[in-house]
């Protein structure tokens, strides 16, 4: 196991990023903040949902599988019971970053998934926010970060 800050940084250093359960109506969706963060701190970023095909005024993907040259890394934004077939998908296609997002609630953890995930060799976050944490932070996700560790829905080592 390593620590949270360790972690996400390896996360980070991934250019090639998807991000699953982007919503078609970006009010209010984790996942909508995460895929503009990336997109605007400079990563090539693939919006997923297999209802949509267009999100954010950009592409969006129906699957991982899709995405041509394939991604490096992927945010789970849907809902924890979508989380296990989503790394299903990553360890099916080689993808040995994932990061399932939580702040408020829930989120999109699965321990399932999780499971799973790790079990194949796949680095795995099971809580937080890649905006939490630099590059991609803001003082707004940096104050959750503080409040949600101590509340547990970001874990300190994963």
């Amino acid at each position: 196991m390593q620590k949270i800050e360790e972690a996400a940084a390896a996360f980070l250093a991934n250019r090639r990023v998807a991000v699953t359960g982007v919503s078609r109506n970006p009010k209010g969706h984790g996942s909508n903040v995460v895929y503009q963060r990336l997109r605007d701190r400079g990563y090539e970023v693939f919006a997923v949902n297999p209802n949509a095909d267009e999100v954010e005024g950009d592409r969006c993907y129906h699957d991982l599988r899709s995405i041509a040259g394939g991604v490096d890394a992927v945010v789970i934004g849907t809902r924890p019971d979508r989380a296990e077939d989503t790394m299903r998908e990553c360890a099916e296609l080689g993808i040995k970053h994932v990061w399932m997002h939580r702040s408020f609630g829930g989120g999109s953890v699965s321990a399932a998934a999780t499971e799973y995930g790790r079990g194949q060799g796949i680095s795995v976050i099971d809580g937080g926010c890649p905006c939490m944490f630099e590059p991609t932070a803001d003082l707004g996700h940096k104050v959750m970060r503080f409040a949600f560790t101590l509340k547990g829905n970001v874990p300190r080592r994963v």
